[in-house]
């Protein structure tokens, strides 16, 4: 490897194609904190006063934006981050993640919740798993998992009094949102997974996305270099979902065509925009099963978990 292309002074471990740089490794993590200030300060993600909840899976992502929201923090004396986790309920993978995400929170003195599936619907992943299969259910478990998860952490969130919830979403994730969002043609959608949602109804916190400018591929590299330790083994569920075929197919477009990730977030960013007008005309109610913030008379997950016991 040459010399960093930015101090000029220490050996690179690291060639960011899309940039054409080559940089050391304190000017690698640094250029990641930067992106994670510039994404806060682009899309107005936080307030000096916040109470800010991360959502903390144990994963790489998690853990890389709990350790730099942590740091930025610091310089605010009137705000303070907190920790959420769900247990899905995942046998021989979420106890791993959730005791990883444990000792973080113990070590950089956070606190910490956590609010499992079991506890809130009644069923874990695994047995609402067991459940589809039996019944020959054409939904995956990410499709269960994925609603009752979001629904989980605005109820922790908002049980944990925080302003704002972080979720831990890097580039990739979101280029691969949006291309998935056009395939189901639901682009309305777009707007509710934008790097920072406006709150459109009392009971739902704000959720932001401070990763969104860093690709997955350097928050990995992020954590090997501070040494922070992450749950590494995918979720057994994950393969039967959508989203693995679009994460293969812009990992080879990234390859062929260095920062088409990047493409392909500010397009649908300029989507964002021209939709949101639209989107505000649209009332909120509260479902009539569980009281939540919905679109319609029954929210999603209910209507999911009242498929599910029929």
């Amino acid at each position: 490897m040459p010399k960093c292309s930015v101090c000029g002074e220490r050996e690179a471990i690291y060639f960011r194609a899309y940039s054409g740089e080559y940089l050391c490794r304190r000017c690698f993590t640094d250029s990641v904190r930067r992106k994670v200030r510039m994404a806060i300060s682009t899309y107005k993600m936080f307030e000096p006063d916040d109470r800010i909840g991360v959502a903390l899976s144990g994963g790489k992502d998690s853990l890389v934006l709990l350790h730099i929201l942590n740091e930025i923090e610091e310089r605010f004396p009137n705000s303070e981050v907190v920790a959420i986790s769900i247990d899905e309920g995942i046998k021989d993978y979420r106890d791993e993640a959730l005791r990883i995400a444990r000792d973080a929170c113990k070590n950089l003195g956070v606190t910490h919740k956590v609010l499992s599936f079991k506890e809130l619907y009644g069923y874990t992943l695994d047995e609402i798993v067991q459940r589809l299969r039996a019944s020959g259910e054409g939904l995956t478990p990410c499709a269960y998992c994925g609603v009752l998860r979001r629904k989980a952490l605005n109820l922790a969130a908002r049980e944990t009094a925080v302003d704002k919830l972080a979720l831990a979403h890097n580039l990739d994730d979101e280029a691969q949102t949006a291309i998935l969002n056009l395939i189901h043609g639901d682009i309305f959608r777009l707007v509710r997974v934008a790097p920072s949602i406006k709150v459109r109804h009392p009971k739902f916190v704000q959720r932001v996305k401070p990763l969104c400018l860093v690709p997955e591929r350097e928050t990995t590299l992020w954590a090997y270099l501070n040494r922070i330790e992450f749950q590494s083994n995918p979720c057994p569920y994950a393969g039967e979902a959508l989203r693995n075929d679009v994460r293969r197919a812009l990992n080879g477009w990234e390859v062929k065509h260095p920062g088409i990730k990047y493409t392909v977030f500010h397009s649908s960013q300029k989507l964002v925009k021209l939709l949101e007008a639209s989107l505000e005309t649209v009332e909120l109610k509260e479902c009539e099963v569980c009281g939540e913030p919905t679109s319609g008379k029954v929210c999603k997950a209910c209507r999911l978990l009242q498929r599910l016991k029929e």
